[in-house]
Protein backbone atom coordinates (compact mmCIF):
# COMPACT_ATOMS: atom_id res chain seq x y z
CA UNK A 1 0.00 0.00 0.00
CA UNK A 2 1.47 3.14 -1.37
CA UNK A 3 1.28 5.93 2.23
CA UNK A 4 -0.57 9.17 1.46
CA UNK A 5 2.48 12.14 1.32
CA UNK A 6 0.21 14.09 3.95
CA UNK A 7 0.36 10.83 6.39
CA UNK A 8 -0.82 11.44 9.95
CA UNK A 9 -0.12 8.72 12.20
CA UNK A 10 -4.24 7.14 13.49
CA UNK A 11 -2.99 7.60 17.04
CA UNK A 12 -3.19 11.16 16.97
CA UNK A 13 -6.34 12.21 19.24
CA UNK A 14 -7.94 14.19 17.15
CA UNK A 15 -9.01 11.70 14.73
CA UNK A 16 -11.13 10.27 17.83
CA UNK A 17 -13.38 13.35 17.16
CA UNK A 18 -13.66 13.06 13.48
CA UNK A 19 -16.80 13.60 11.71
CA UNK A 20 -17.89 10.51 10.37
CA UNK A 21 -17.64 10.47 6.51
CA UNK A 22 -14.04 13.07 6.55
CA UNK A 23 -11.50 10.76 5.41
CA UNK A 24 -8.41 10.29 7.61
CA UNK A 25 -5.66 10.05 5.36
CA UNK A 26 -6.69 11.78 1.67
CA UNK A 27 -4.98 11.82 -1.78
CA UNK A 28 -4.60 15.37 -2.89
CA UNK A 29 -4.00 15.53 -6.63
CA UNK A 30 -1.23 17.11 -8.17
CA UNK A 31 -3.23 19.85 -10.52
CA UNK A 32 -2.85 23.16 -11.43
CA UNK A 33 -5.45 25.88 -11.01
CA UNK A 34 -6.21 26.03 -14.16
CA UNK A 35 -6.79 22.45 -14.63
CA UNK A 36 -8.78 21.89 -11.96
CA UNK A 37 -11.10 24.93 -12.47
CA UNK A 38 -11.78 23.31 -16.07
CA UNK A 39 -12.90 20.07 -14.82
CA UNK A 40 -15.13 21.56 -12.25
CA UNK A 41 -16.44 23.85 -14.92
CA UNK A 42 -17.06 21.02 -16.89
CA UNK A 43 -18.22 19.11 -14.47
CA UNK A 44 -21.21 21.47 -13.08
CA UNK A 45 -21.18 23.02 -16.58
CA UNK A 46 -25.31 24.00 -16.03
CA UNK A 47 -25.13 24.33 -12.10
CA UNK A 48 -25.40 28.15 -11.18
CA UNK A 49 -21.92 29.70 -10.42
CA UNK A 50 -22.29 33.31 -8.81
CA UNK A 51 -25.41 35.55 -8.51
CA UNK A 52 -24.43 39.13 -8.32
CA UNK A 53 -26.41 42.48 -8.68
CA UNK A 54 -29.29 40.09 -9.10
CA UNK A 55 -27.81 38.05 -12.08
CA UNK A 56 -27.49 34.35 -12.16
CA UNK A 57 -23.86 33.14 -14.10
CA UNK A 58 -23.47 29.25 -14.27
CA UNK A 59 -20.21 27.87 -14.69
CA UNK A 60 -20.15 27.29 -18.63
CA UNK A 61 -20.75 30.52 -19.26
CA UNK A 62 -18.40 31.66 -16.32
CA UNK A 63 -15.56 29.13 -18.10
CA UNK A 64 -16.29 31.17 -21.69
CA UNK A 65 -15.78 34.59 -19.56
CA UNK A 66 -12.68 33.24 -18.24
CA UNK A 67 -11.20 31.43 -21.55
CA UNK A 68 -11.92 34.78 -23.22
CA UNK A 69 -10.24 37.15 -20.66
CA UNK A 70 -7.45 34.00 -20.60
CA UNK A 71 -7.16 34.84 -24.85
CA UNK A 72 -6.36 38.43 -24.19
CA UNK A 73 -4.04 38.70 -21.48
CA UNK A 74 -1.72 36.33 -23.58
CA UNK A 75 -2.32 38.36 -26.71
CA UNK A 76 -0.98 41.66 -24.19
CA UNK A 77 1.99 39.62 -23.11
CA UNK A 78 0.64 38.20 -20.38
CA UNK A 79 3.00 34.75 -19.89
CA UNK A 80 4.21 32.52 -16.96
CA UNK A 81 5.51 33.77 -13.88
CA UNK A 82 4.15 37.80 -15.19
CA UNK A 83 2.44 39.33 -11.54
CA UNK A 84 -1.64 40.55 -12.48
CA UNK A 85 -2.99 42.45 -9.52
CA UNK A 86 -6.15 42.85 -9.23
CA UNK A 87 -8.41 45.64 -7.62
CA UNK A 88 -11.82 44.73 -7.65
CA UNK A 89 -14.80 44.20 -4.80
CA UNK A 90 -16.34 40.56 -4.99
CA UNK A 91 -18.17 40.15 -8.25
CA UNK A 92 -18.01 38.23 -11.18
CA UNK A 93 -14.87 39.72 -12.82
CA UNK A 94 -12.68 38.85 -9.79
CA UNK A 95 -12.99 35.48 -10.28
CA UNK A 96 -12.64 35.51 -13.85
CA UNK A 97 -9.82 37.97 -13.64
CA UNK A 98 -8.64 35.34 -11.29
CA UNK A 99 -8.50 32.07 -13.11
CA UNK A 100 -8.02 33.83 -16.44
CA UNK A 101 -4.80 34.85 -15.14
CA UNK A 102 -3.60 31.11 -13.38
CA UNK A 103 -4.14 29.58 -16.30
CA UNK A 104 -1.77 31.50 -18.11
CA UNK A 105 0.80 30.54 -15.41
CA UNK A 106 0.68 34.67 -14.21
CA UNK A 107 0.50 35.08 -10.58
CA UNK A 108 -2.58 36.76 -8.94
CA UNK A 109 -1.96 39.21 -6.40
CA UNK A 110 -5.83 40.95 -5.09
CA UNK A 111 -5.40 44.22 -3.37
CA UNK A 112 -7.31 45.06 -0.46
CA UNK A 113 -9.22 48.04 -1.77
CA UNK A 114 -9.01 49.82 2.01
CA UNK A 115 -5.46 50.37 1.52
CA UNK A 116 -4.24 53.82 0.98
CA UNK A 117 -1.81 54.38 -2.73
CA UNK A 118 0.95 54.70 -0.60
CA UNK A 119 0.61 50.93 1.04
CA UNK A 120 -1.14 49.75 -2.38
CA UNK A 121 2.51 51.15 -3.93
CA UNK A 122 4.57 48.84 -1.62
CA UNK A 123 2.51 45.90 -2.64
CA UNK A 124 2.89 46.52 -6.09
CA UNK A 125 6.62 47.30 -5.86
CA UNK A 126 7.30 43.95 -3.74
CA UNK A 127 5.56 41.36 -6.51
CA UNK A 128 6.62 43.74 -9.54
CA UNK A 129 3.05 43.33 -10.85
CA UNK A 130 3.13 43.76 -15.02
CA UNK A 131 -0.81 44.78 -15.38
CA UNK A 132 -3.88 45.49 -13.52
CA UNK A 133 -7.03 44.63 -13.32
CA UNK A 134 -9.57 47.37 -11.99
CA UNK A 135 -12.51 48.36 -11.03
CA UNK A 136 -13.44 51.74 -12.60
CA UNK A 137 -14.79 53.69 -9.34
CA UNK A 138 -11.32 52.43 -7.38
CA UNK A 139 -8.93 54.06 -9.93
CA UNK A 140 -8.38 56.96 -7.64
CA UNK A 141 -6.26 55.01 -5.04
CA UNK A 142 -3.91 53.66 -8.44
CA UNK A 143 -3.79 57.78 -9.93
CA UNK A 144 -1.48 59.21 -6.75
CA UNK A 145 1.23 56.01 -7.45
CA UNK A 146 0.96 55.97 -10.89
CA UNK A 147 4.08 57.94 -11.79
CA UNK A 148 5.81 55.34 -9.46
CA UNK A 149 5.19 52.01 -10.34
CA UNK A 150 4.39 51.81 -14.30
CA UNK A 151 2.14 49.11 -15.94
CA UNK A 152 2.48 47.39 -18.56
CA UNK A 153 -1.22 47.79 -19.54
CA UNK A 154 -4.59 48.39 -16.52
CA UNK A 155 -8.00 46.58 -17.93
CA UNK A 156 -10.96 48.79 -16.01
CA UNK A 157 -14.16 47.42 -15.44
CA UNK A 158 -17.56 49.27 -14.15
CA UNK A 159 -18.86 46.88 -11.60
CA UNK A 160 -22.04 45.86 -13.31
CA UNK A 161 -20.75 45.02 -16.91
CA UNK A 162 -21.71 41.74 -15.85
CA UNK A 163 -25.12 41.95 -14.68
CA UNK A 164 -28.16 41.45 -16.65
CA UNK A 165 -29.51 45.25 -16.23
CA UNK A 166 -31.05 47.12 -19.23
CA UNK A 167 -28.58 49.25 -21.27
CA UNK A 168 -31.04 52.31 -20.93
CA UNK A 169 -31.57 51.82 -16.73
CA UNK A 170 -27.75 51.10 -16.48
CA UNK A 171 -27.13 54.56 -18.22
CA UNK A 172 -29.29 55.73 -15.71
CA UNK A 173 -27.67 54.35 -12.82
CA UNK A 174 -24.31 55.42 -13.09
CA UNK A 175 -25.78 59.56 -14.17
CA UNK A 176 -27.41 59.46 -11.13
CA UNK A 177 -24.44 58.23 -8.71
CA UNK A 178 -26.20 54.22 -7.67
CA UNK A 179 -23.38 52.50 -9.99
CA UNK A 180 -20.26 54.08 -9.21
CA UNK A 181 -18.17 54.70 -11.82
CA UNK A 182 -14.97 56.56 -12.95
CA UNK A 183 -12.07 56.99 -15.96
CA UNK A 184 -9.44 55.38 -16.41
CA UNK A 185 -7.05 56.91 -18.93
CA UNK A 186 -5.75 54.72 -21.49
CA UNK A 187 -7.10 51.64 -20.11
CA UNK A 188 -8.47 48.83 -21.96
CA UNK A 189 -12.22 48.09 -21.40
CA UNK A 190 -13.36 44.72 -19.67
CA UNK A 191 -16.21 44.05 -21.93
CA UNK A 192 -13.99 44.70 -24.86
CA UNK A 193 -11.25 41.90 -23.92
CA UNK A 194 -13.71 39.55 -22.08
CA UNK A 195 -16.45 38.07 -24.42
CA UNK A 196 -18.10 34.85 -23.93
CA UNK A 197 -18.76 34.60 -27.76
CA UNK A 198 -14.95 35.67 -28.43
CA UNK A 199 -12.16 33.28 -29.70
CA UNK A 200 -10.42 31.47 -27.18
CA UNK A 201 -6.63 30.64 -27.88
CA UNK A 202 -5.11 30.26 -24.74
CA UNK A 203 -1.05 28.91 -25.43
CA UNK A 204 0.17 26.21 -23.86
CA UNK A 205 2.13 26.37 -20.65
CA UNK A 206 3.84 24.04 -18.39
CA UNK A 207 3.09 24.40 -14.96
CA UNK A 208 4.26 22.52 -11.81
CA UNK A 209 1.62 22.56 -9.38
CA UNK A 210 4.21 21.78 -5.94
CA UNK A 211 6.11 24.37 -6.86
CA UNK A 212 5.14 27.12 -9.21
CA UNK A 213 3.15 30.02 -7.92
CA UNK A 214 -0.33 30.75 -8.59
CA UNK A 215 -1.04 33.74 -5.91
CA UNK A 216 0.59 36.44 -3.67
CA UNK A 217 -1.55 36.71 -0.93
CA UNK A 218 -0.03 40.03 1.42
CA UNK A 219 -0.11 39.54 5.18
CA UNK A 220 -2.43 41.40 7.50
CA UNK A 221 0.73 43.02 8.73
CA UNK A 222 -0.42 42.94 12.04
CA UNK A 223 2.90 43.05 13.71
CA UNK A 224 4.64 45.09 10.90
CA UNK A 225 5.02 45.50 6.80
CA UNK A 226 2.30 43.04 4.51
CA UNK A 227 4.99 40.33 3.21
CA UNK A 228 3.65 38.53 -0.12
CA UNK A 229 3.08 34.97 0.93
CA UNK A 230 3.80 32.63 -1.84
CA UNK A 231 1.10 30.30 -2.27
CA UNK A 232 1.23 27.30 -4.81
CA UNK A 233 -1.45 25.81 -7.30
CA UNK A 234 -1.11 23.00 -5.23
CA UNK A 235 -1.44 24.81 -1.68
CA UNK A 236 -4.85 26.31 -3.44
CA UNK A 237 -6.52 23.49 -4.97
CA UNK A 238 -5.82 21.11 -1.49
CA UNK A 239 -6.88 23.65 0.73
CA UNK A 240 -10.48 23.99 -1.50
CA UNK A 241 -10.62 20.31 -1.12
CA UNK A 242 -9.69 19.91 2.47
CA UNK A 243 -12.59 22.46 3.41
CA UNK A 244 -14.99 20.27 0.99
CA UNK A 245 -14.15 17.08 2.46
CA UNK A 246 -15.17 18.67 6.45
CA UNK A 247 -18.59 18.72 4.88
CA UNK A 248 -19.62 15.15 4.63
CA UNK A 249 -23.18 15.63 4.81
CA UNK A 250 -23.34 18.72 3.06
CA UNK A 251 -26.07 18.77 -0.01
CA UNK A 252 -25.03 20.47 -2.85
CA UNK A 253 -25.73 22.70 -4.59
CA UNK A 254 -25.90 25.35 -1.70
CA UNK A 255 -25.18 29.10 -1.56
CA UNK A 256 -22.97 30.42 0.00
CA UNK A 257 -22.88 33.80 1.37
CA UNK A 258 -19.91 36.05 0.18
CA UNK A 259 -19.78 38.81 2.02
CA UNK A 260 -15.93 38.25 2.93
CA UNK A 261 -13.68 39.99 0.20
CA UNK A 262 -12.12 37.67 -2.27
CA UNK A 263 -8.88 40.24 -1.71
CA UNK A 264 -8.56 38.40 1.57
CA UNK A 265 -7.00 34.68 2.12
CA UNK A 266 -10.52 33.90 4.00
CA UNK A 267 -12.45 34.95 1.27
CA UNK A 268 -10.44 33.58 -1.77
CA UNK A 269 -10.52 30.14 -0.33
CA UNK A 270 -13.80 30.07 1.65
CA UNK A 271 -16.35 32.14 -0.89
CA UNK A 272 -14.93 31.32 -4.48
CA UNK A 273 -12.72 28.13 -4.71
CA UNK A 274 -14.60 26.26 -1.63
CA UNK A 275 -18.07 26.79 -3.69
CA UNK A 276 -16.18 25.91 -7.26
CA UNK A 277 -15.15 22.76 -5.59
CA UNK A 278 -17.96 21.73 -4.19
CA UNK A 279 -20.34 22.90 -7.59
CA UNK A 280 -22.11 25.51 -5.03
CA UNK A 281 -22.91 29.14 -6.33
CA UNK A 282 -22.03 32.84 -4.36
CA UNK A 283 -24.34 35.17 -3.65
CA UNK A 284 -21.99 38.03 -3.90
CA UNK A 285 -21.98 41.04 -1.53
CA UNK A 286 -19.38 43.80 -3.14
CA UNK A 287 -19.05 45.40 0.36
CA UNK A 288 -20.15 44.90 3.16
CA UNK A 289 -23.89 45.04 3.45
CA UNK A 290 -25.56 48.04 5.61
CA UNK A 291 -27.89 46.22 7.32
CA UNK A 292 -27.85 42.60 7.89
CA UNK A 293 -31.52 43.07 6.46
CA UNK A 294 -29.83 43.71 2.88
CA UNK A 295 -28.65 39.87 3.59
CA UNK A 296 -31.53 38.20 4.81
CA UNK A 297 -33.48 40.22 2.26
CA UNK A 298 -31.23 38.80 -0.65
CA UNK A 299 -31.71 35.31 0.44
CA UNK A 300 -35.10 35.63 0.33
CA UNK A 301 -34.64 36.52 -2.75
CA UNK A 302 -32.41 34.04 -4.31
CA UNK A 303 -33.97 31.33 -2.13
CA UNK A 304 -31.38 28.65 -1.70
CA UNK A 305 -33.15 25.26 -1.85
CA UNK A 306 -30.84 23.42 -0.15
CA UNK A 307 -29.36 25.77 2.28
CA UNK A 308 -26.71 28.71 2.78
CA UNK A 309 -23.09 28.33 3.76
CA UNK A 310 -22.00 31.21 5.72
CA UNK A 311 -18.43 31.83 6.47
CA UNK A 312 -18.02 35.32 8.72
CA UNK A 313 -16.03 36.62 12.10
CA UNK A 314 -18.29 36.17 14.80
CA UNK A 315 -20.08 39.84 15.12
CA UNK A 316 -22.06 39.12 11.73
CA UNK A 317 -23.12 36.14 14.00
CA UNK A 318 -24.35 38.46 17.00
CA UNK A 319 -26.14 40.64 14.24
CA UNK A 320 -27.57 38.16 12.68
CA UNK A 321 -29.16 36.33 15.62
CA UNK A 322 -30.66 40.21 17.65
CA UNK A 323 -31.96 40.61 13.58
CA UNK A 324 -33.66 37.00 13.43
CA UNK A 325 -35.07 37.63 17.16
CA UNK A 326 -36.62 40.95 16.01
CA UNK A 327 -37.73 39.52 12.70
CA UNK A 328 -38.84 35.86 12.74
CA UNK A 329 -39.37 34.80 9.02
CA UNK A 330 -40.36 31.01 8.50
CA UNK A 331 -38.71 30.19 5.47
CA UNK A 332 -35.34 30.79 7.09
CA UNK A 333 -36.17 27.89 9.19
CA UNK A 334 -32.91 25.63 8.94
CA UNK A 335 -31.96 27.69 6.20
CA UNK A 336 -28.25 28.17 7.68
CA UNK A 337 -27.04 24.72 7.49
CA UNK A 338 -23.02 25.14 7.71
CA UNK A 339 -21.63 28.66 9.22
CA UNK A 340 -18.24 29.09 10.21
CA UNK A 341 -16.84 31.97 11.96
CA UNK A 342 -13.02 32.75 12.10
CA UNK A 343 -10.54 35.91 12.17
CA UNK A 344 -11.16 35.54 15.67
CA UNK A 345 -12.28 33.70 18.84
CA UNK A 346 -15.96 32.43 18.82
CA UNK A 347 -17.89 32.43 22.32
CA UNK A 348 -20.20 29.86 23.29
CA UNK A 349 -22.99 31.53 24.14
CA UNK A 350 -22.72 33.67 20.63
CA UNK A 351 -22.70 29.88 19.09
CA UNK A 352 -25.44 29.18 21.30
CA UNK A 353 -27.80 31.69 21.02
CA UNK A 354 -27.04 31.38 16.92
CA UNK A 355 -28.00 27.88 16.40
CA UNK A 356 -31.48 28.07 18.94
CA UNK A 357 -32.48 31.07 16.68
CA UNK A 358 -31.83 29.67 13.25
CA UNK A 359 -32.03 26.34 13.43
CA UNK A 360 -28.57 25.83 11.66
CA UNK A 361 -24.84 24.47 12.44
CA UNK A 362 -22.36 27.27 13.82
CA UNK A 363 -18.12 26.29 14.52
CA UNK A 364 -14.93 28.01 14.60
CA UNK A 365 -12.42 27.69 12.63
CA UNK A 366 -8.98 28.80 12.21
CA UNK A 367 -6.50 29.55 9.30
CA UNK A 368 -4.10 31.94 8.17
CA UNK A 369 -2.53 33.35 5.10
CA UNK A 370 0.79 31.37 5.39
CA UNK A 371 -1.61 28.67 5.25
CA UNK A 372 -3.42 29.41 2.03
CA UNK A 373 -6.16 30.08 4.46
CA UNK A 374 -7.95 27.21 6.49
CA UNK A 375 -6.23 24.95 8.94
CA UNK A 376 -9.02 23.15 11.38
CA UNK A 377 -12.78 23.76 12.54
CA UNK A 378 -14.81 22.14 14.80
CA UNK A 379 -17.04 19.20 13.14
CA UNK A 380 -20.37 19.70 11.76
CA UNK A 381 -21.96 16.76 13.54
CA UNK A 382 -22.95 19.09 17.27
CA UNK A 383 -19.63 17.36 19.04
CA UNK A 384 -17.52 20.79 18.43
CA UNK A 385 -16.28 22.18 21.42
CA UNK A 386 -16.34 26.07 22.03
CA UNK A 387 -13.43 27.61 23.11
CA UNK A 388 -11.28 25.62 21.02
CA UNK A 389 -10.39 25.88 17.70
CA UNK A 390 -11.19 22.66 16.56
CA UNK A 391 -9.49 19.58 14.68
CA UNK A 392 -6.89 19.66 12.01
CA UNK A 393 -8.24 19.15 8.39
CA UNK A 394 -7.35 16.08 6.86
CA UNK A 395 -3.87 15.62 5.83
CA UNK A 396 -3.03 18.34 8.70
CA UNK A 397 -0.53 17.37 11.38
CA UNK A 398 -0.40 19.73 14.34
CA UNK A 399 1.67 20.70 17.29
CA UNK A 400 2.16 22.62 20.21
CA UNK A 401 6.12 23.57 20.23
CA UNK A 402 8.55 25.01 22.68
CA UNK A 403 7.86 29.04 22.13
CA UNK A 404 11.33 30.00 23.10
CA UNK A 405 13.38 27.39 21.25
CA UNK A 406 11.77 24.98 17.80
CA UNK A 407 14.30 22.80 17.81
CA UNK A 408 13.46 21.33 21.29
CA UNK A 409 10.56 19.54 19.59
CA UNK A 410 7.22 19.04 20.72
CA UNK A 411 5.32 19.49 24.34
CA UNK A 412 5.06 16.15 25.64
CA UNK A 413 1.99 16.74 27.53
CA UNK A 414 -1.82 18.37 27.58
CA UNK A 415 -3.33 21.28 29.25
CA UNK A 416 -2.56 24.58 30.01
CA UNK A 417 0.67 23.94 31.66
CA UNK A 418 1.75 22.52 28.20
CA UNK A 419 1.18 26.03 26.15
CA UNK A 420 3.65 26.86 23.27
CA UNK A 421 3.33 28.11 19.80
CA UNK A 422 1.32 26.56 17.66
CA UNK A 423 2.86 24.61 14.37
CA UNK A 424 1.54 22.89 11.20
CA UNK A 425 2.33 20.59 9.26
CA UNK A 426 -0.01 20.15 5.75
CA UNK A 427 -0.64 20.70 1.99
CA UNK A 428 -1.81 24.33 1.95
CA UNK A 429 1.28 25.55 3.70
CA UNK A 430 2.85 28.21 1.71
CA UNK A 431 6.31 27.97 -0.01
CA UNK A 432 7.66 31.31 2.06
CA UNK A 433 7.64 34.84 1.95
CA UNK A 434 8.46 36.49 -1.42
CA UNK A 435 12.14 37.85 -1.67
CA UNK A 436 12.54 37.70 2.20
CA UNK A 437 14.66 34.95 2.96
CA UNK A 438 14.91 35.40 6.22
CA UNK A 439 11.15 35.67 7.44
CA UNK A 440 11.04 32.60 5.35
CA UNK A 441 13.11 30.74 7.90
CA UNK A 442 11.72 31.95 11.15
CA UNK A 443 8.11 30.79 9.74
CA UNK A 444 9.09 27.54 8.00
CA UNK A 445 11.07 25.26 10.14
CA UNK A 446 11.89 21.46 9.82
CA UNK A 447 11.72 19.00 12.93
CA UNK A 448 11.54 15.24 12.00
CA UNK A 449 11.78 15.53 8.20
CA UNK A 450 8.72 17.55 7.75
CA UNK A 451 8.31 21.35 7.14
CA UNK A 452 6.28 22.91 10.26
CA UNK A 453 4.40 26.52 9.75
CA UNK A 454 5.13 28.30 12.76
CA UNK A 455 1.75 30.30 13.02
CA UNK A 456 2.73 32.69 15.91
CA UNK A 457 -0.14 31.58 18.14
CA UNK A 458 0.45 30.38 21.83
CA UNK A 459 -1.87 27.96 23.00
CA UNK A 460 -2.44 24.41 24.51
CA UNK A 461 -3.89 20.97 23.11
CA UNK A 462 -6.39 19.11 24.88
CA UNK A 463 -6.65 15.33 25.44
CA UNK A 464 -9.00 15.02 21.90
CA UNK A 465 -6.19 17.09 20.19
CA UNK A 466 -8.14 20.35 20.00
CA UNK A 467 -6.40 23.86 20.41
CA UNK A 468 -7.10 26.34 22.63
CA UNK A 469 -5.47 29.45 21.58
CA UNK A 470 -3.98 31.87 24.28
CA UNK A 471 -3.11 34.61 21.89
CA UNK A 472 -0.60 35.65 20.00
CA UNK A 473 3.41 35.16 20.02
CA UNK A 474 4.39 38.95 19.09
CA UNK A 475 1.49 40.67 21.08
CA UNK A 476 2.49 38.67 24.06
CA UNK A 477 3.10 41.15 26.98
CA UNK A 478 6.08 41.37 29.64
CA UNK A 479 5.36 42.99 32.27
CA UNK A 480 8.11 42.47 34.86
CA UNK A 481 8.97 39.26 34.04
CA UNK A 482 5.41 38.05 33.85
CA UNK A 483 4.11 36.88 30.52
CA UNK A 484 0.14 38.56 29.91
CA UNK A 485 -1.78 37.52 26.93
CA UNK A 486 -3.55 40.49 25.71
CA UNK A 487 -6.79 38.17 24.67
CA UNK A 488 -7.14 36.62 28.13
CA UNK A 489 -7.39 40.38 29.55
CA UNK A 490 -9.69 41.39 27.17
CA UNK A 491 -11.80 38.40 27.61
CA UNK A 492 -11.86 39.23 31.89
CA UNK A 493 -12.24 43.13 31.05
CA UNK A 494 -15.33 42.47 28.63
CA UNK A 495 -17.03 40.50 31.14
CA UNK A 496 -17.75 43.85 32.32
CA UNK A 497 -21.33 45.07 32.33
CA UNK A 498 -20.78 48.40 30.51
CA UNK A 499 -18.46 47.15 27.98
CA UNK A 500 -19.30 46.55 24.37
CA UNK A 501 -15.91 45.81 23.39
CA UNK A 502 -11.81 45.71 23.95
CA UNK A 503 -8.71 46.15 22.89
CA UNK A 504 -5.52 45.18 24.83
CA UNK A 505 -1.67 46.11 24.05
CA UNK A 506 1.47 46.38 26.04
CA UNK A 507 3.53 50.18 26.00
CA UNK A 508 6.83 50.88 26.75
CA UNK A 509 7.84 51.59 30.69
CA UNK A 510 11.45 51.70 31.74
CA UNK A 511 10.33 50.52 35.18
CA UNK A 512 7.88 47.30 34.40
CA UNK A 513 9.58 46.64 30.71
CA UNK A 514 5.74 46.82 29.43
CA UNK A 515 2.89 47.95 30.86
CA UNK A 516 -0.51 46.59 29.61
CA UNK A 517 -3.34 49.20 28.29
CA UNK A 518 -6.54 48.43 27.65
CA UNK A 519 -9.03 50.45 25.06
CA UNK A 520 -12.38 50.13 25.30
CA UNK A 521 -15.78 51.08 23.79
CA UNK A 522 -18.63 51.37 26.14
CA UNK A 523 -22.09 50.16 25.84
CA UNK A 524 -24.54 52.94 24.50
CA UNK A 525 -26.55 52.89 27.78
CA UNK A 526 -23.92 53.49 29.53
CA UNK A 527 -22.33 56.60 28.55
CA UNK A 528 -21.81 58.98 30.92
CA UNK A 529 -22.40 56.29 34.21
CA UNK A 530 -18.70 54.65 33.89
CA UNK A 531 -15.09 56.54 33.45
CA UNK A 532 -11.84 55.03 33.51
CA UNK A 533 -10.90 54.86 37.01
CA UNK A 534 -13.92 53.27 37.92
CA UNK A 535 -13.23 50.55 35.33
CA UNK A 536 -9.55 50.59 36.70
CA UNK A 537 -10.72 50.29 40.65
CA UNK A 538 -12.83 47.73 38.82
CA UNK A 539 -10.08 45.26 37.43
CA UNK A 540 -8.00 46.10 40.11
CA UNK A 541 -10.72 43.77 42.18
CA UNK A 542 -11.00 41.31 39.76
CA UNK A 543 -7.88 40.99 38.14
CA UNK A 544 -5.05 39.62 38.96
CA UNK A 545 -1.99 42.10 39.76
CA UNK A 546 0.09 41.59 36.59
CA UNK A 547 -2.27 41.25 34.06
CA UNK A 548 -4.53 44.24 35.06
CA UNK A 549 -4.66 46.76 33.21
CA UNK A 550 -2.18 49.90 34.02
CA UNK A 551 -4.52 52.23 31.80
CA UNK A 552 -7.32 52.60 30.14
CA UNK A 553 -9.12 54.58 27.68
CA UNK A 554 -12.86 55.05 26.39
CA UNK A 555 -13.08 55.32 22.73
CA UNK A 556 -15.57 55.57 20.66
CA UNK A 557 -15.13 52.02 18.75
CA UNK A 558 -12.71 49.63 18.60
CA UNK A 559 -10.85 49.54 14.93
CA UNK A 560 -11.28 46.21 13.20
CA UNK A 561 -10.22 45.03 9.88
CA UNK A 562 -12.34 43.65 6.81
CA UNK A 563 -12.74 40.74 8.29
CA UNK A 564 -13.31 41.19 11.60
CA UNK A 565 -10.06 41.40 13.13
CA UNK A 566 -9.49 43.62 16.21
CA UNK A 567 -6.13 46.10 15.15
CA UNK A 568 -4.31 45.99 18.51
CA UNK A 569 -1.46 47.73 16.83
CA UNK A 570 -3.49 50.08 15.22
CA UNK A 571 -4.63 51.65 18.70
CA UNK A 572 -0.70 50.44 20.00
CA UNK A 573 1.38 52.58 17.62
CA UNK A 574 -0.73 55.85 17.75
CA UNK A 575 -0.66 55.82 21.93
CA UNK A 576 1.50 58.87 23.04
CA UNK A 577 3.89 56.10 24.96
CA UNK A 578 4.35 54.39 21.93
CA UNK A 579 4.97 57.21 19.80
CA UNK A 580 7.58 58.42 22.59
CA UNK A 581 9.47 55.58 22.42
CA UNK A 582 9.49 54.46 18.93
CA UNK A 583 8.39 57.45 16.96
CA UNK A 584 6.19 56.88 13.69
CA UNK A 585 7.82 53.68 13.08
CA UNK A 586 5.42 50.85 12.05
Amino acid sequence: MTIPKWYVDDSKPWFKKYQEGVPKHPEFPVISLGDWFDQKTEEFAKNKCMWFSKTFMNYRVLRKYTDSLATSLAKQGIKKGDVVAILLPNSFQFTIAYFATVKLGGIVTPINPTYKPVEILNVLQQVNAKALICMDAMYGLIKPIQDKHKFDFIISTCIVDLAAIPPAIKEQLIKDGTIPTGEVPGALKFLDVCDKRGDVDIPAVEIDPVNDTAVYLMTGGTTGVPKPAIITHYNAVCNAKQNVMWMPDAEHPMACIGILPMFHAFGMTIVQNVVIEGGDYNILFPRPPESLKDVIDTILEVGPEKGVILPGVENLFIGLTRYLKNNPEPRLKNMFRLCVSGAGPLHKPVKDEFEAVSGGKLVEAYGLTECTTAVSAGPFDGTDTPGTIGLPYSGVDWAIFDAEDFNKGPLKGYGIEYTGEICVHGPQVMKGYLNNPKATAETLKTWDGRIWCLTGDIGYMDEWGQIVIRDRKKQMIKYKGYSVFPKEVEELLGSHPDILEVAVAGLPDLEAGEIVKAWVQIKDESKGKINETKLISWCKKNITHYKCPKEIEIIEEIPKSMVGKVQRRELQIKDPKWKAQYGDSQ
